[in-house]
């Protein structure tokens, strides 16, 4: 099993920080890229669309259906 990684960030104002196993933040670092976003930007629009869904949740979600579209 991978050792989560950390990652921080400013969203709404506020310091918060999201851990994740490499291989999800090697999928997010390619969308980010895809969308032509920062990570700090990915991760601020996973935020504003994720809803009552945890953070880290919402981008395990997102990259398993990006990655389902059969872009990896």
């Amino acid at each position: 099993m991978s050792a989560l990684v950390k990652r921080s960030v400013l969203l709404a104002g506020h310091a918060t920080s999201v851990a994740l196993e490499p291989e999800f933040w090697a999928v997010l670092d390619r969308i980010a890229a895809e969308r032509g976003l920062t990570k700090a930007g990915l991760l601020k629009m996973i935020d504003a669309e994720r809803g009552r869904r945890p953070l880290a949740s919402a981008c395990r979600v997102l990259a398993l259906e990006w990655s389902a579209r059969g872009r990896d």
